[in-house]
């Protein structure tokens, strides 16, 4: 190789590197784990597994975890046949660990840029908890045709804070806590949380999985602690009252009766009301992460949903 075509080739390499990319994949066969960047800048990480003609089914995460909460779910309807997609919202897992943008408008907004770029069409998006408050925004925001059917599993809307329109809501003070345990120490709160009211392993005669706290614990701390730190606003004091209203495609709401960090008289009994095509089904004695703890009650309901 002469000098002039080596510096040739590194002209090339180098444009080729500048050029921009919003979609990267690794890809093996039908799977492919890959990265978004939105109009903003941020790098979002995302699944997106089966056929590319097949209808999409979307999950929306909860705080303060990421796509892989959703793998048995993503497992199941892919082995039914369906295109299945979860993402990590900003500041999540293995996205960008963002200091700005982390509110139910921007997160709602990274849904809309990553349908677009993922062309999807008629797809069904389920959310838990702070993601069922995501899908409802974005559902409400949805560029025509791309959305057909909607999922919120012990999800936060209407909203979950106590205010004079919501008096039974929960107050701030609780909230405030959690962002003070935070600050004090992320890797204990975030333990707790998860070996005690998340899956109602603080009941008595519970069965406890250490897997599913390990796990929860993994995600959670993959993320970033600004981001998760401003999410306890985004969950807690975004009001979807509006966004529940203007939905005409079908909601499912599922929600555990024993939930105890999204208690169900304040979310789902209240959210069935705004719903203008909405259906209710609740579970006795099932805690906030039922979709993780009986995946084998939850995931028929999901199943018989997007088929109907």
């Amino acid at each position: 190789m002469t000098r002039r075509t080596a510096i040739a080739t590194g002209a090339a390499t180098a444009a080729l590197l500048l050029m921009p990319r919003p979609l990267t994949a690794q890809t093996q066969g039908d799977l492919i784990m890959a990265t978004f960047t939105t109009t903003d800048g941020t790098t979002l990480f995302y699944k997106d597994w089966g056929p590319r003609d097949a209808q999409p089914v979307v999950f929306h995460h909860g705080w303060p975890l990421s796509a892989d909460d959703w793998d048995t779910q993503m497992l199941y309807f892919l082995e039914q046949g369906y295109r299945v997609i979860a993402h990590d919202r900003r500041g999540h897992g293995r996205s960008d660990q963002t200091d700005s943008g982390n509110d139910m408008d921007t997160y709602a907004q990274d849904m809309v840029e990553l349908a677009r770029a993922l062309d999807l069409k008629d797809a069904i998006h389920i959310g838990h908890s702070t993601g069922g408050g995501e899908v409802a925004r974005y559902a409400a925001r949805a560029e025509p045709g791309r959305i057909a059917k909607a999922v919120l599993i012990g999800a936060v809307p209407p909203i979950m804070l106590k205010t004079e329109a919501n008096p039974e809501g929960i107050p701030l003070e609780v909230f405030d806590g959690f962002r003070a345990s935070l600050i004090a120490n992320r890797a204990q709160f975030f333990l707790d949380i998860a070996s005690g009211p998340f899956y109602g392993f603080n009941r008595e005669g519970a069965k406890v999985s250490e897997g599913l706290v390990q796990n929860w614990w993994r995600q959670g701390m993959a993320g970033g602690a600004k981001a998760h730190y401003d999410c306890i606003k985004a969950f807690s004091e975004t009001d979807f009252t509006e966004d529940l209203k203007a939905l005409t495609i079908p909601v499912l709401v599922l929600h555990g009766e024993d939930d105890q960090l999204v208690p169900i008289a304040n979310s789902a009994h209240l959210a069935i009301k705004l719903l203008r095509n909405g259906t209710l089904k609740t579970y006795p004695g099932l805690s906030h992460g039922l979709f993780a703890t009986h995946p084998e009650v939850v995931n028929p309901d999901l199943l018989a949903f997007a088929r109907a």
